[in-house]
């Protein structure tokens, strides 16, 4: 083992290209996208060395464009969660024993690959998959797995780096991160691939093995991934990639008694289903076993009557829009007030009139197609909802096509009703509900956004006026784990701004921060006496005199 006290680079957050007509990147990135669609590729599990194929195979196309096929995943069986655990508890001794150094080398130069020969790649696999355009891929798939890389490799000397401060005289304390005791359990969602990459990465990168499990639509852009980290070097079995229906997973997982831990970004139902599974189990495990979990929104925009309209309007349509609104972060319920919602509905009307929606591979295309046909049905169901209903008006989009792509046009409602069904439930889609409140009840506003959902993710506070901005900081504090003042609630960067949140939104532990990678290991406090006494008897025993 080498011998010193290694300083990693700084990490600085990774530039984000513009792609503008003629710049490389742009060039670059259409050449990409026109090779991934004139192949076929085939997919297969990558469990401990092998590269498994079970013939049981699935294909993948693009949301925008369902007829065309990507290629093909091998889709597992029980027996591979079980081959997959078996891998990752072989590989553990070699891995956690592996100096820290080696690890960090080996996600820095994942960090590097994906910035540069990989950059075109995983953006372009991560547009087609999940129907993307080109700056929600950069800014995910690039920007922010490469920040997740970079700067967890610096919180995890720095968390290395953390010793008791005080040792008495003859005495040497020192702590330990131990990895955890066991196997970890990443089970990654679509929409975002750095996610997808983060959540077995950070585990893997504080010395744990790990049974990774993406969602089946993020498959196309989870083999890049793999490819990278293959190439960075992860050793076989660190981080084994399969295939397999939730519950068949989940069957033998949650029984096993070195499962330590999940990392999870999903619905909340699945999630508290999974806590209480593991709950149920509980008696079977070697150890608790650390339940980490982003689970959603209904994140909200609140807006001042100080507030600039057209501030506002952007906010919205930004937030709320972007990746169809498909993010755990993004604006589904906003809260304007009266005194300036008539310039704030033309504005925002003028920029979704605006917005071309189309494929993703036309850079020219603002909106895209949402996930899968299920995702459209539930979204398309809760537009028609509203159509019927006379106490709410769609004054946007309202209409949704699914015979090519899985096309829904942004879609803006207006409620009379604060707690009408879309401004209290998730639909992870482009829809968008707006209540209007009297512009002097502001507070009685910040009442009903605390009030309504049961989520605690994002939330915005548009305002000019500073004592405004202070009261909704204060009344909401739990309303949101990431707060935004003046600016739409989906900004969240590594190193800046890490993400999570609490109530139904998840256990907080704030992706993309030191916090994330506590989760991760297991303190060892050791006390070292230099000389030890060899007189049982203390200085009371003594006999007065």
């Amino acid at each position: 083992m080498l011998k010193g006290f290694f300083n990693v680079p700084t990490p600085v957050n990774e530039p984000v290209k513009t792609y503008a007509p003629g710049s490389p990147e742009r060039k670059e990135l259409q050449a990409a996208l026109k090779e991934a669609r004139s192949k076929k590729v085939d997919v297969p599990m990558y469990i401990g060395s092998e590269e498994v194929r079970t013939g049981n195979t699935h294909k993948m196309s693009p949301p925008h464009d369902h007829q065309h096929v990507l290629g093909h995943f091998h889709e597992g069986d029980a027996s591979h969660v079980e081959q997959a655990i078996d891998a990752a508890l072989g590989a553990k001794e070699a891995w956690e024993n592996l100096a820290w150094e080696q690890r960090a080398a080996i996600f820095l130069k994942a960090a590097d690959l994906l910035a540069g020969p990989y950059r075109a790649k995983i953006n372009a696999a991560t547009m087609l998959g999940q129907s993307k355009n080109a700056m929600q891929a950069e800014i995910d798939a690039a920007c922010e797995f490469i920040d997740f890389l970079r700067f967890n490799v610096q919180y995890m000397t720095e968390i290395y780096a953390q010793q008791p401060p005080v040792s008495g005289n003859g005495v040497w304390n020192r702590l330990e991160q131990r990895p955890l005791e066991g196997f970890v359990f990443a089970l990654t969602p679509f929409n975002f691939t750095a996610i997808a990459g983060n959540l077995p990465a950070s585990a893997a990168m504080m010395g744990n093995t790990i049974v990774w499990k993406p969602a089946y639509t993020q498959i196309y852009s989870a083999n890049v991934l793999m490819q990278v980290f293959k190439e960075a070097g992860v050793p076989a079995g660190v981080i084994n990639l399969i295939y397999v229906d939730g519950p068949v997973a989940g069957d033998v997982i949650f029984k096993h008694p070195d499962f330590a831990g999940i990392h999870f970004t999903g619905s909340t139902g699945v999630f508290q289903h999974i806590w209480k599974t593991i709950g149920t189990n509980i008696h079977q495990y070697k150890s608790y076993p650390r339940i980490v979990g982003e689970t959603g929104g209904k994140d909200f925009v609140i807006a001042h009557k100080s507030a600039i309209p057209k501030a506002v309007a952007v906010g919205l349509a930004r937030g709320a829009f972007e990746f169809q609104g498909q993010k755990c972060s993004a604006a589904s319920r906003a809260y304007i007030p009266s005194n300036i919602w008539g310039e704030v509905k033309d504005g925002l009307l003028a920029d979704l009139a605006d917005m071309k929606m189309g494929g993703t591979e036309d850079f020219t295309n603002f909106i895209n197609a949402v996930i899968d046909e299920k995702s459209f049905d539930k979204i398309a169901k809760y537009i028609d909802n509203a159509k019927a209903n006379p106490a709410v008006e769609i004054i946007a989009g309202g209409n949704y096509d699914k015979s090519k792509g899985y096309f829904i046009e942004p879609t803006v409602i207006v409620t009379q009703d604060p707690m009408y069904t879309t401004m209290c439930e998730e639909i992870f889609g482009p829809v968008l509900t707006i209540y209007v409140y009297d512009s002097e009840r502001f507070e009685e506003a910040l009442e009903l956004v605390d009030q309504t959902s049961p989520y605690a993710l994002t939330g915005a506070i548009f305002s000019q006026d500073r004592y405004a901005v202070e009261l909704a900081t204060t009344k909401l504090r739990n309303a949101a784990g990431n707060f935004y003042i003046n600016d739409k609630p989906t900004g969240a960067v590594v190193g800046q701004q890490p993400f999570g949140g609490a109530r139904a939104s998840g256990t907080n532990d704030k992706a993309g921060s030191m916090i994330n990678l506590l989760r991760w290991v297991s303190p060892r406090t050791i006390k070292e006496t230099f000389v030890s006494p060899e007189d049982y008897k203390y200085p009371f025993l003594g006999e007065d005199k």
